[in-house]
C-alpha cells in the first residue's frame, strides 16, 4: 500500500496506517513534508521544542529527530501496542515513510488519502528543522 500523505490530516493517517500495519501489510508514506497537522500553531511548536530540548540529565536522551518523515513516523509509532517489542515492533518494520516521492516509486499508483478540515492547519515541513 503506497500513500500520498499530500493534505492528509497526520492523526487520522497516522490511525489508518498503524492498523493496516498491525494487519500485517507493508504501508508506505511518500510527501510527508505536505502532511497538515491541524490545531493552533503557537502550542504545537512548544511542545515540540518542549521535547526536542528535555533530553534528561546528561543528554543521552531521548532525541526527537527534526525530518519530516521521522516526525511522521515517530506519530505512527506513538499509536502502535507495545513499540519496543512483540507485535508493535514488527508492524513498525513495516512502515517507510518518505520526504517527496522517491523513484523507484515514480510510477506506481498512489493511494489518496483524503481529509477535510476547516479549522487551523499547518504543514509538518514548517516544524522540521534541517
Amino acid at each position: 500500500m503506497i500513500i500520498n500523505g499530500k493534505d492528509a490530516i497526520l492523526g487520522r493517517l497516522a490511525a489508518y496506517v498503524a492498523k493496516a500495519a498491525l494487519k500485517g501489510e507493508e504501508v508506505v508514506i511518500v510527501n510527508c513534508e505536505q502532511i497538515v497537522i491541524t490545531g493552533n500553531k503557537s502550542f504545537i511548536k512548544a511542545n515540540l521544542e518542549e521535547k526536542r530540548t528535555h533530553v534528561g540529565s546528561t543528554q543521552k536522551g531521548p532525541k526527537v529527530s527534526r525530518t519530516s518523515e521521522k516526525i511522521v513516523k515517530r506519530v505512527i509509532r506513538g499509536m502502535l501496542p507495545n513499540y519496543r517489542t512483540g507485535r508493535g515492533r514488527d508492524a513498525l518494520k513495516r512502515i517507510r515513510c518518505y520526504e517527496g516521492l522517491p523513484k523507484e516509486l515514480e510510477k506506481t499508483k498512489l493511494e489518496i488519502f483524503e481529509s477535510r478540515t476547516k479549522g487551523k492547519k499547518t504543514m509538518v515541513k514548517e516544524f522540521a528543522k534541517w
